[in-house]
């Protein structure tokens, strides 16, 4: 069951850091932005003022950066992507067996319901 609206900030604190491991002697990642054409940069103020203003976001000092981009959805609007493939390089892998195919479908056959479910801004 869905909420009628959506949270607009952030939930308080928890009791667990996320922390992201990087594979020993590496640095966290600092990327420079990317160019951004005047109607992108006014884009890029745009959304972060939004996500600033409904508590998605806050302020913070980070040794990690990664460049932003946007990508253009079907109605001509830009999705604000941040660029995380440097740090991704240099995380930690979680070492877990891929399930496969065949026995994922096995377990759905006797599933009376299937969910398709497009997340706009799933923060």
């Amino acid at each position: 069951m869905m909420p009628d609206e959506l949270p607009r900030k952030l939930r308080p604190k928890r009791a667990v850091d996320h922390e992201i491991e990087l594979v020993p002697g590496t640095k966290p990642p600092t990327r420079a932005p990317y160019r951004m054409t005047q109607p992108e940069l006014v884009e890029l103020k745009k959304q972060l003022k939004d996500m600033l203003e409904s508590g998605i976001i806050k302020p913070a000092k980070s040794p990690y950066g990664a460049p932003v981009l946007f990508q253009k959805k079907a109605d001509d609007s830009l999705r604000m992507c941040c660029d995380y493939r440097a740090l991704n390089k240099i995380t930690m892998k979680n070492k877990y067996p891929i399930p496969l195919v065949a026995d994922c479908f096995d377990r759905l056959s006797q599933a009376k319901y299937f969910t398709k479910i497009d997340l706009r801004s799933g923060y």
